[in-house]
């Protein structure tokens, strides 16, 4: 078996769909009703962009990309008008920066 999807949690699926389109480069895979899936080119791996009816509970999703160059990424996305909640950091177990989405869903971007 192999991972296909994850559930992200949003408040408006069509505007979520479109912020990662345009400030991560992914791209729309489905668009069928509410039935939303983003992801990136080179990935098998969507988002499906689940709209809340509720209270959203935003904070670290533990989901995480990989780059070559972690400061490089954070300014290439910060340029993008992406918000980090943490700056490029190293510790001991490697550098890592992490940013939101609209709706404030964390993200690691861990260096390889």
């Amino acid at each position: 078996m192999r991972l296909s999807t994850i559930a992200l949690v949003v408040s408006d699926a069509k505007k979520s769909a479109s912020w990662y389109q345009q400030k991560l480069g992914f791209e729309i895979r489905d668009h069928q009703g509410h039935w939303i899936t983003v992801g990136p080119k080179k990935e098998n791996l969507s988002f499906h962009l689940c709209e809340g009816y509720y209270d959203l509970e935003p904070g670290n999703t533990g989901i995480s990309f990989t780059a070559k160059d972690v400061k490089k990424e954070e300014a290439a996305l910060r340029k993008m008008g992406v918000e980090f909640t943490t700056p490029t950091t190293k510790e001991d177990w490697g550098t890592f920066a992490m940013f939101k989405d609209l709706d404030g869903n964390e993200f690691y971007i861990i260096e390889e």
